[in-house]
């Protein structure tokens, strides 16, 4: 069985309306999902070291998924472990203060979701690493938490999940 790995938001927690939703679709198609709590730690690098901890001790396929700073930790991470997919939420990239600025492609399938609205993430980082990468990037209607496009996005998550099911059996 595959198992979705959440990392959260700066802002957010573990267990949010997002996260809850996609878990919900991720547990539909058969994945089993976890979701890893962030909150004691606001230093995206020291949740980098987390998340590389968990998946040390993984011994299933898995996916991972991230929003902002959660994107972040998700890409760095996957460098150095290997995902069946990455699927990035605004992810917090090329960050001012942020540890890495450069960002390995994992040999997986990865997609990235990004408002154009985002005030807090600019588009623009997005486009940058997915141009870098050629992986998909899906700009959509909406700002950096994407509530306003949740429906969007569990279509396009959904949809991801599906490609990568056969894969990573």
């Amino acid at each position: 069985m595959i198992k979705v790995i959440f990392s959260h938001g700066k802002e957010s927690g573990p267990w949010g309306s997002k996260i809850t939703q996609l878990a919900s679709i991720a547990k539909e198609l058969g994945f089993t999902v976890d979701s890893i709590d962030y909150t004691q730690l606001s230093d995206p690098d020291q949740r980098v070291d987390k998340l590389n901890s968990y998946l040390t001790e993984l011994h299933e396929p898995y996916v991972l998924v991230g929003s902002s700073m959660g994107g972040y930790v998700s890409l760095v991470s996957a460098a150095s472990h290997q995902p069946q997919g990455l699927f990035l939420l605004a992810p917090a990239l090329f960050m001012p203060d942020y540890q890495q600025q450069t960002y390995l492609t994992p040999p997986c399938p990865v997609e990235i979701i990004h408002g154009w609205a985002d005030d807090v993430i600019p588009v623009a980082h997005s486009i940058q690493y997915a141009q870098r990468a050629q992986c998909t990037l899906h700009l959509i209607d909406g700002d950096h938490r994407l509530n306003s496009s949740l429906e969007q996005v569990c279509e396009l998550f959904r949809a991801f999940l599906i490609r990568i099911k056969p894969t990573a059996t």
